[in-house]
């Protein structure tokens, strides 16, 4: 049986481990035939970093905790990193 796959865009990633996945879908409304953006949030184990706003593959598995049952399977897009140097400061101060 084929595991459950899905993409969406990573919303937080401050768990050890764990992401936090959102899947946007569009549902049709039964009354008014307008199609309305609609969400889920899925927590998504992951061995590699991630930052806020890279799109990722998740793939359904045994269930790892409490709301775990997924795992990041690939990165599809990631978002430019900010480079972490040092901010320097320019300011000169003139003493005459």
């Amino acid at each position: 049986m084929m595991k459950k796959r899905l993409i969406g865009e990573v919303i937080s990633n401050k768990m050890q481990k764990t992401v936090i996945v959102r899947l946007e879908r569009l549902v049709k409304h039964p009354l008014l035939k307008k199609y309305i953006k609609r969400h889920s949030k899925f927590y998504a184990h992951t061995e590699i970093p991630l930052e806020i706003g890279d799109i990722v593959e998740i793939e359904e598995t045994r269930p790892l905790s409490k709301l775990k049952r997924w795992r990041v399977r690939r990165i599809v897009k990631s978002v430019p990193r900010e480079e972490t140097s040092e901010v320097k400061n320019d300011k000169t101060t003139d003493e005459t």
